[in-house]
């Protein structure tokens, strides 16, 4: 007669390494408890599961209500690789939900500064994601400016060896300089730019393109794009093989050619062409920027008396099928045409 008999094998589908998590929102209060906990493999098997339950956005909510943040803060510290991997992770997946402001009322981004040389490129690289979310908020992005982090940043910027969080901290930056970049300019942040305008890879040329633009929206920094000679490079990069690359190239040059030196170093670049070949992008937002550069450009008399025979490329642009283009070309004829 046979015998029913039971492995001693655990199911194909478990993971020792896991705590269970059946209960959801129920089990946060244990799992908070066990992040506490002087056993590692605790500590270890408690983020896993909270990694699987902060992709819901009513489990943040409840994390955070039950003091899971300072609990994560506190493992940010801990010596095991593996647990300062998965806390960035945990802290990174509810950046991206609903516990950006859990951040700021919990000093998260702080906290989260420390780890900004960790030797663990997984960890540096959810730390930057979890910036990046954070600084999509206009709150985020304040938050990351007044808690004194941008020259780090800016200094980080210069030491990563890894491009991938390279865009990252560009990402994150692009985003906190529209907030305020006067740290950003006193922290030698065009120079380094400058730089990455130069990388081979393309991602890294426009991101740095599109911080610059946020770089020259102050006068300060439409003197140093001006002063540090990036004018010459981002004509260059108007020919770029990457059309984000050409768009953001453009942005910088529309902002730059509003000072006097910026126009004449753009003309001395010989950045009417290439702007003139961008009004016919597939990129919208290409054909806008080069269209407000050139603008800037006509202001000079040599700039308007060069693109006074181009004006029907203007009037094209009048029928463009986005409003933002129609306008800037029909100021674009004005400026052209205008007669003193």
């Amino acid at each position: 007669m046979a015998h029913a008999r039971s492995s001693m094998y655990l199911p194909p589908d478990i993971n020792p390494a896991q705590a269970a998590i059946a209960y959801g929102c129920r089990a946060l209060p244990k799992l908070n408890e066990e992040l506490q906990s002087e056993d590692l493999l605790t500590r270890q098997k408690a983020l896993m599961a909270l990694c699987d339950l902060m992709h819901d956005p009513e489990h943040v909510y409840v994390a955070i209500d039950i003091g899971c943040l300072e609990s994560l803060k506190a493992l940010l510290k801990d010596n095991n690789d593996m647990v300062r991997i998965k806390t960035t992770e945990v802290l990174y997946i509810m950046a991206t939900h609903n516990g950006r402001e859990g951040f700021l009322e919990h000093d998260v981004i702080l906290a989260l500064s420390y780890l900004l040389n960790d030797p663990q490129p997984a960890c540096r690289k959810n730390l930057h994601l979890a910036l990046k979310h954070l600084a999509q908020l206009p709150s985020g992005a304040q938050g990351i400016v007044k808690s004194g982090l941008i020259p780090l940043l800016v200094s980080k910027l210069q030491r990563e060896e890894e491009e991938e969080i390279q865009g990252l901290l560009l990402d994150t930056l692009a985003a906190c300089l529209m907030v305020d970049a006067t740290e950003a300019l006193s922290s030698g942040m065009v120079p380094f730019l400058k730089q990455k305008l130069l990388s081979a890879n393309g991602d890294i040329r426009s991101k740095a393109a599109r911080t610059l633009i946020a770089v020259s929206i102050p006068l300060e920094g439409k003197k140093q794009v001006w002063q540090h000679d990036v004018i010459p490079i981002l004509v260059h990069l108007l020919k770029d093989k990457v059309e984000e690359v050409q768009a953001n190239a453009a942005g910088v040059l529309m902002y730059a050619a509003v000072t006097t030196q910026g126009k004449y170093a753009a003309l001395d670049a010989e950045a009417i062409h290439p702007l003139l070949n961008l009004l016919g992008s597939s990129l919208s937002s290409a054909r806008l920027n080069a269209t407000k550069a050139l603008t800037m450009l006509a202001e000079a008399p040599e700039g308007r008396k060069f693109l006074q025979s181009h004006v029907p490329i203007f009037r094209t642009l009048e029928e463009d099928p986005s409003e933002a283009v129609r306008r800037a070309a029909q100021i674009a004829i004005k400026v052209i045409e205008w007669k003193p």
